[in-house]
This record gives structure tokens, C-alpha cells and sequence, in this order.
């Protein structure tokens, strides 16, 4: 069985040969009435496309073909329609964002505490709570707002958004999926870049 023959600038990787730059593995030619060989050109060419593909259209003098688009054509375009959401793959994806919007919305609240405490808020809401809910002028009442009061409360208020965002969205996919079922889904149209 005849051996194919590799040529281009991989093949003496290819063969585990190293012969100087420039020279090919060409192989001693069959004898007439043998099998043609195979070969195969490891050249480099630009990209996706082949080598050889690359150099005959750049003798040609023309860009080689992009695989995304069609010649002479404009981009290709699909019209499709989403006809159900898998509403298991929706419960994980709102619980993840919820958890992420959960960051967001402590760190918010921490920029805006911070920010109200430098310009005295906080301490001027305090005195004057303490000046009307004081009974006893005596006794050292605890202030109003604080860090620890305002963070708990944002905490809990996120923890329950996280379970509403992901029960509504859940509930969404299934109003969705029965909808789609009776009207039809949205229907999308997806085109190529030009």
C-alpha cells in the first residue's frame, strides 16, 4: 500500500522529520499502473479556511469564501418560534440571577448608608427620634438607625425578592409554555452578520 505523501510547512512535524526550511516531502513517484497517491497539503492557510483554498484565491486575486456567508447573496435569515421553556432551566437561571441581584442590592444599600451617615443623616433622624419617643430623658435609649438595623432589614428584603423573582419566573414559563401551546410562540428572526 502506498504511503501518502504530506507537503507544506506541517508535514515534517507530521512525519517527526525536520529537514531544512523550504523543501518538501515529495517521496519517490509510484510506478505506472500503482495506485495513485494521496496528498495532502498541511500548509498554513489564513483562519478557517485551507491552505490551498486560501492561496489559489489569492492568486485568483478575491478574498477567500467566508463559511458564515453565501456569494452574491445577502446573509442568510431563519424565522423561528420559541415554543416552550424548560421551566426547571428557568428556576436555576432566576435563582442564580436572584442571588446576584441579592450582592447588588446590599452593596446599594451599604453605598447609600455610608453616604447618608458621612452628611449627618443618620445622627440628626437619631436625635430627633429620641427627642419624641423618649419617655424617660434619663435612660439612654438605642438609636433608631444603625448599620446593624439597616443591613438586617435589607437582607431580609432581598432574601424575599430572590424567592419572588424565581417563583414568578417560573410561573411565567408555564403561562408561556400553555400560551405558545393555544396562539403560537414569538416568533424571531435570526439573520448573519453582513
Amino acid at each position: 500500500m502506498a504511503r501518502p505523501v504530506l507537503t507544506g510547512t506541517a508535514a515534517p512535524r507530521a512525519l517527526g522529520e525536520y529537514p531544512p526550511v523550504g523543501l518538501h516531502q515529495t517521496g519517490p513517484q509510484p510506478p505506472l499502473g500503482a495506485p495513485a497517491r494521496t496528498t495532502v497539503n498541511l500548509g498554513t492557510g489564513s483562519g478557517s479556511v485551507p491552505g490551498g483554498m486560501a492561496g489559489a484565491a489569492q492568486r485568483a486575486g478575491t478574498a477567500p469564501p467566508s463559511a458564515l456567508r453565501r456569494p452574491g447573496r445577502g446573509p442568510r435569515r431563519a424565522n423561528l418560534q420559541i415554543k416552550r421553556f424548560d421551566p426547571w432551566s428557568v428556576l436555576k437561571l432566576s435563582l442564580v440571577l436572584g442571588v446576584a441581584l441579592f450582592f447588588v442590592w446590599l452593596v446599594a444599600v451599604g453605598v447609600l448608608y455610608a453616604v447618608l451617615d458621612g452628611m449627618g443623616v443618620w445622627d440628626k433622624v437619631n436625635g430627633t427620634a429620641n427627642e419624641l419617643f423618649s419617655a424617660n430623658a434619663n435612660a439612654a435609649a438605642e438609636p433608631l438607625i444603625s448599620a446593624g438595623r439597616v443591613f438586617g432589614v435589607a437582607a431580609i428584603i432581598g432574601a424575599v425578592n430572590i424567592v419572588l423573582f424565581s417563583a414568578l419566573a417560573t410561573v411565567a414559563a408555564f403561562v408561556y409554555n400553555v400560551s405558545a401551546d393555544l396562539a403560537g410562540g414569538l416568533e424571531v428572526t435570526l439573520a448573519e452578520r453582513e
